[in-house]
């Protein structure tokens, strides 16, 4: 069967939350969406709240995926163990709570597997090696397609755990950057990638920051609380065409909506 899975950038703040909540519907609607993974690590500017969890799943997330904020609200942790879909790094300690692999009801039956994992170059080190971990798991995972969310620094890391992984999964999208790229591709062996998926959350910002936030910090300012920007939002995101029949992507565009 072939279906449409959209993946939506990290989402920023309440406002980028409240854009989710806006616009998803309609997305899902417009587009025939059966499937919608969307990472939340920055829901609460550095983390994310349980209240903001449920808000994204009640917007039409199937899944949430995270990253290196995962642990900036501890209030998150319990809320990992008693809710199978959202996901933080599958490579963080195993001491941790949550998983980072599931695999899901998709539609008509289709079970997903959703794979969530953080890069080590330029982020924090004191995580396990992504590769084999992600070997391991797409190959012993019980599913009829499987995807992946890289939340990474490097452009090079992403995209050698692409080609990795062709022809272990169907789709491998980055995050974490929240900068749009336009290298949509299909690798041989049918694996749908792009590098960065972007960002949802304030358009006229740095990253979703306030812009002075950043450039005290650029400028030698005193370390201050970064706090979301104001104004108009934008979703910005990739839809994937995939066919569970045969565990490769067919297709896959970019989905960018501007207040």
């Amino acid at each position: 069967m072939i279906f449409k899975l959209l993946a939506v950038g990290d989402v920023v703040g309440e406002s980028g939350v409240a854009m989710l909540r806006e616009r998803l519907p309609r997305l899902r609607k417009a587009h025939g969406v059966g499937f919608v993974v969307v990472n939340g690590e920055n829901a609460d500017g550095v983390g994310i709240h349980p209240r903001q969890a449920d808000a994204i799943f009640e917007a039409g997330a199937d899944v949430i995926t995270l990253g290196n904020h995962t642990w900036n609200r501890l209030q998150i942790a319990k809320y990992l163990d008693s809710h199978d879909a959202i996901l933080r790094p599958a490579n963080f300690t195993s001491r941790v709570p949550g998983r980072g692999f599931g695999v899901f009801a998709g539609p008509q039956g289709i079970r997903v597997g959703v794979l969530n994992l953080i890069g080590r170059t330029g982020m924090d080190p004191n995580v396990d090696n992504p590769f084999p971990i992600a070997q391991r798991l797409l190959r012993d995972g019980d599913c009829d397609v499987a995807v992946v969310d890289l939340h990474a620094e490097a452009t090079s890391e992403k995209g050698a755990m692409a080609w990795y992984l062709d022809g272990k999964a169907a789709a491998l999208w980055g995050t974490h950057t929240h900068v749009p790229t336009a290298d949509l591709q299909i690798l041989p062996g049918g694996l749908g990638f792009v590098t960065d998926l972007g960002m949802t959350g304030p358009s006229q910002s740095v990253l979703g920051i306030r812009p002075e936030s950043a450039l005290n910090r650029f400028l030698g300012g005193l370390p201050t609380r970064y706090e979301p920007a104001e104004g108009p939002c934008k979703l910005e995101s990739v839809l994937f065409t995939l066919d569970a029949g045969s565990g490769k992507c067919l297709g896959l565009e970019r989905l960018d909506v501007f207040e």
